[in-house]
């Protein structure tokens, strides 16, 4: 059988490549500082501190030289290992989801977020967000003023 003259069959292998395309980041523009660039994300990396997440902006995606905004996903009942993002500042965005963030010298303290609020958390700040749903994902957006953010997160040991 002729698979152009069989409409399912291109229709099947049209799809597999529409989704593997959808699948992979693509970058639109020149990183020169002079073009609008726009990253279409395509699937999760998995950050140091064990979260998928879906860089956006960076200096690697779009040569931003001084933030990152990106995607965070923490799985139902999931937590980020406990970190800080050395010399940075952190804005987040809560898309989804109700989030419990342990915080302090040794996470002694906690505050817990739901969808809509917008957190800050100042550079040097140890903490843990901990999803406290085990049926749903939370989502939120982060922005940083560091537009390489995943090399100044430092993990620490933590005893909860």
């Amino acid at each position: 059988m002729n698979a152009m003259r069989n409409p399912l069959l291109l229709s099947l292998i049209f799809a597999a490549l529409v989704s593997t395309a959808a699948s992979e980041t693509s970058i639109i523009g020149n990183k020169d500082g002079k073009d609008i660039v726009t990253v279409r994300v395509g699937e999760a990396s998995q950050s140091k501190q064990s979260l998928p997440i879906f860089p956006g902006i960076s200096t690697k995606t779009a040569g931003a030289k001084g933030l990152s905004l990106l995607k965070v996903v923490i799985p139902p009942g999931g937590k980020a290992q406990a970190h800080t993002h050395k010399g940075h500042e952190s804005a987040i965005y809560l898309l989804q989801g109700r989030v419990e963030t342990r915080y302090g010298e040794n996470l002694e303290k906690s505050v817990v977020n739901v969808a809509g609020d917008f957190i800050f958390i100042p550079p040097d700040v140890l903490h843990q967000p901990v999803n406290l749903s085990d049926s749903e994902a939370a989502i939120a957006i982060v922005a940083r003023n560091d537009g390489d953010e995943q090399e100044h997160v430092i993990l620490h040991p933590t005893k909860k």
